[in-house]
Formats: structure tokens, C-alpha cells, sequence
């Protein structure tokens, strides 16, 4: 190829001072939303076992459901922010971090820290085998051997999948599944009368919501706030899952693979970019569309009912004003199932429990890896043939697997604990990366496909959000240590 014919091929709105340039390529042809469904799949088993089954319902436990409002608001938030993350993905088959790399160079890397500082807790590990425990009875003691074995079961299926994204995205429809079933039983057989019109309340007795904030510890507050939904990175990463899934522009890009079992690609993973003509807009519009549905559908409207059930059925199970501790109210909720429809009931709303959190922590290793082995083969890799982007994300998979069990070994096993840290932590990389989507796709994407109207007002408002709450937790923190 001669260097005019490259020059001309070079998409010249997206900037590559610091990445190598994308090129021009048309848009593939709109997919259905039968096609499309999966990447909002992940997140949403990642966000059911953040913040839907225990920092929410660990709430309502103390302050009943005064809250709801900030989560039906925490939830809306996250939606507009994954799709201003899958925005860019779909314009160009990058990742976002990639995209914020290429404003500037050093973001790559500080995100890696972010997400492996914020994620490296092994709380829904911890969480999913100590409500194993309450309903298959083994000791408190064996909860982080049990954990540490569940972790490496996780590392050897995302080990051995030939292609690692739909091995994933089948586990987690099956989880989800599972899940649903629960969530429907309960609001239909197991809320009743009184769980719905507390419910009610708690959105109209708005005044109760200042004395309910007043008492929640800001970490954990800050923790549920940014686990409305998914939270911090693992929202960034819903960009990795649909570049995999293929959409828009990432079917252009190479997929994640096993080193054993599939076929790799050590091509590096910057991207492409559309020529804005009448057919690639029409095609646009089409992808806009039809991802805008798969998360309304999944992510918003089943993430949203899901957590809004989880902190009733604790409302009319548990009650308020509990000392309770760790996921003590965990087991005082299926102890008064157990109480009022046998223990049938006990047993399996533990088990959806361990479901729950297991899913969560499938989702943090891939999610983790993923954005590690992006942000590597994208940099610092991007020319070496042994280090592929699968090769990366392995080696981070099994790392995080070895940094958790080094955790739980140390004594660190408390899953509310663990919860609480990674959670207050996400909550300050959803601010930065808020302020960061602003700048990539209203400073760099054309205006046809870019961040507008009401959306940008939404982006504007994550910003104002996340960014109070997080100087309200760091002058917290630093109250405590004066």
C-alpha cells in the first residue's frame, strides 16, 4: 500500500498522537436485537451481586426503604452512562479505554490500577460460598478454602473456553435465568401486601431521605450508590464485551480465545472508523437502536425491578433497625422464609444467593483481564508476536485468582467488608470516566454520532453526581485520619 493510499485511509477525527490511527471501513449491516442480546446479559449479572442482593438490602436493614429514590436514580444514571461506553465501541471497535488513551497516554495504565485496586477484593467469592454455607452447613472456618477453590474452578472454565465471550455469556443466561425465576416468585408469592405499600412509601415520604443518609457510613453509602446497577469499571468494560459480541464496528476486531483451545490473533486492538455517508449513518442509526433496546430491556428495566425486589423481600423479612452483622441478615432472611413457607425456601433463596455472587465474581476476573489485556496489547504490546491479547488476559485472570486467595489467607474474609472497599472505590473511577466520555464523544466523535441533547445533559448530571459523593467520602476519610 503506497503512503498516499494509507494517508487517505487514516480516519482523521479520531486523534493518534499517542495511538497508532484507525482507517476507514464501512459500517457492517444493523443485527437484531435477538442477535444483539448478551453484552447487558454480563453487566446485569455483575450488578445482581453487587448491590441488588447485599448493599441495598444491607440498607434497607438499617433504614428501611427511604432510599429507593436513589436507586431507581443510581440505576437510570448507570444506563446512560454504559450506553455513552458502548457509543464509542460501536463507532469505532475500540474499547473506551482506548479511546480515553488516545487523549491522553497514561490513562491506559491508570485505569489498570483502578480496576485491579478497586476489584482485586474477593468479597462475592466470599459472599456466594458463606451463603453456600447457610444452607449446606459447613463451618464458618472452611468458608475461605471453599472460596479460593471456587476461584480457581472460575479461572479453569475461562481457561479451557475456545472463545472466552460466549462461554461467559452462556454461564451468565443460565445464572440470570436462574435469578429471574427468583425475583418473579418473590414479587408475585413472597413481598405481599405490606412489602408493596412500604414500597409506595418509600417513594413518596420523600422527607425521610436526609435522616436516612445522615445514617448510613458514607463508604457504604458511596459503595451502594456506585452499585446501583454495575459499577465502576465493570460498566467501562461492557465496551470489551461488545466489541467480542461483535457489534457495529468491533466485528472487525479480533476476540479473545483460550490459548489452548482456540485459534489466537496477536493483532493489537485499536480500531476503525466510518466515512459518515448516507449508508453508514443509516447503519448507525440501526446499531444506535437496537443497543439502546438490549440495555433498556435487560440492564434498566430487569437490573431496576431486581434490586427494588431484593430491598423489599429484606424490608418484610428482616425489617429495620437490625445489628446484624456482615451477612448475618442474609441468614436472618432465610431463616424467616424458612419460618413462614418451609425450609425449602430457606435452602433455595441461599443458593440463588451463592448463584448471585458467583456470577458477580465470574464477571469481575473477565471483566478485570479484559481491560488489562486491552489496554497492554493496545500499548506498551502492541508489536510483540508471544503476547497476544488472550496471552494477557490469562495471565491477569490467574492473577487476580492469586492475589484474592493471598487475601483470604491473610484473614481479610469478610464479604460486607470487602464489598464496601471495592464498592467506595468504583465510585470515584465512575467520576473520572464520566468526565472523560464527556471529552471523547462530544470533543472527538462528529457531531451526526456524537454525545447531544438530553444524553449529554445525563452525562453532565453522572459527573455532578458521582463527583459530589466522591468529595464527600475523601473529606470523610480524612476526617478520620486527623
Amino acid at each position: 500500500m503506497s503512503q498516499h493510499t494509507e494517508a487517505r485511509d487514516v480516519a482523521t477525527e479520531i486523534p493518534h498522537q499517542h495511538v497508532p490511527p484507525a482507517t476507514y471501513a464501512d459500517l457492517p449491516e444493523p443485527a437484531p436485537l435477538s442477535k444483539v442480546v448478551g453484552p447487558s446479559v454480563l453487566l446485569l449479572a455483575g450488578a445482581i451481586g453487587s448491590g441488588e442482593f447485599i448493599l441495598w438490602p444491607y440498607i434497607t436493614t438499617q433504614v428501611g426503604l427511604a432510599l429507593v429514590w436513589l436507586v431507581v436514580i443510581g440505576v437510570t444514571t448507570q444506563y446512560f452512562l454504559n450506553m455513552e461506553i458502548e457509543r464509542y465501541t460501536l463507532a469505532t471497535g475500540e474499547t473506551a479505554v482506548t479511546g480515553f488513551t488516545r487523549l491522553w497516554k497514561p490513562w491506559g495504565v491508570l485505569f489498570i490500577v483502578m480496576a485491579v485496586g478497586a476489584w482485586m477484593w474477593p468479597g462475592w467469592a466470599t459472599g456466594g460460598t458463606t451463603t453456600a454455607s447457610f444452607a449446606l452447613g459447613f463451618s464458618e472456618d472452611a468458608i475461605p478454602l471453599v472460596t479460593i477453590g471456587v476461584l480457581v474452578l472460575i479461572g479453569i472454565v475461562l481457561t479451557v473456553s475456545p472463545v472466552v465471550y460466549r462461554t461467559v455469556e452462556k454461564i451468565q443466561f443460565f445464572l440470570v435465568a436462574l435469578i429471574v425465576l427468583f425475583v418473579v416468585y418473590a414479587a408475585l408469592m413472597l413481598l405481599g401486601v405490606d412489602g408493596y405499600k412500604g414500597l409506595g412509601k418509600g417513594f413518596v415520604e420523600v422527607q425521610k431521605i436526609p435522616d436516612a443518609i445522615n445514617t448510613i457510613p458514607i463508604a457504604v453509602l458511596m459503595g451502594a450508590i456506585a452499585f446501583a446497577g454495575a459499577g465502576g469499571v465493570m460498566n467501562l468494560v461492557q465496551s470489551n464485551w461488545v466489541r467480542d459480541k461483535g457489534l457495529a464496528m468491533g466485528a472487525r476486531m479480533p476476540r479473545v480465545v483460550s490459548p489452548f483451545t482456540g485459534e489466537e490473533v496477536a493483532a493489537p486492538t485499536t480500531g476503525f472508523f466510518f466515512k459518515r455517508t448516507p449508508e453508514n449513518l443509516r447503519r448507525w442509526q440501526g446499531w444506535w437502536r437496537v443497543a439502546d433496546r438490549e440495555q433498556q430491556l435487560t440492564f434498566l428495566l430487569i437490573g431496576g425491578v431486581a434490586l427494588l425486589v431484593f430491598m423489599t423481600l429484606t424490608f418484610v423479612t428482616v425489617g429495620t433497625g437490625g445489628d446484624a452483622e456482615g451477612l448475618d441478615f442474609i441468614k436472618i432472611q432465610g431463616d424467616a422464609l424458612a419460618a413462614s413457607s418451609g425450609d425449602w425456601l430457606s435452602t433455595t433463596f441461599w443458593l440463588i444467593g451463592s448463584v448471585v455472587l458467583f456470577s458477580t465474581n465470574l464477571t469481575v476476573l473477565d471483566m478485570v483481564a479484559r481491560l488489562t489485556a486491552d489496554v497492554l496489547k493496545t500499548g506498551a504490546l502492541r508489536d510483540s508476536v508471544t503476547w497476544s491479547e488472550s496471552r494477557l488476559y490469562f495471565l491477569t485472570v490467574w492473577g487476580m485468582i492469586v492475589v484474592g486467595s493471598a487475601i483470604l489467607l491473610s484473614g481479610v474474609d469478610q464479604p460486607l467488608v470487602l464489598l464496601v472497599i471495592a464498592s467506595a472505590l468504583n465510585g470515584v473511577v465512575m467520576f473520572i470516566y464520566s468526565c472523560l466520555l464527556l471529552k471523547l464523544n462530544r470533543g472527538v466523535l462528529p457531531r451526526e454520532i456524537g454525545l447531544t441533547g438530553v444524553r449529554f445533559g445525563a452525562i453532565i448530571w453522572a459527573v455532578l453526581f458521582y463527583g459530589i459523593f466522591s468529595v464527600i467520602l475523601l473529606w470523610d476519610q480524612i476526617g478520620q485520619l486527623v
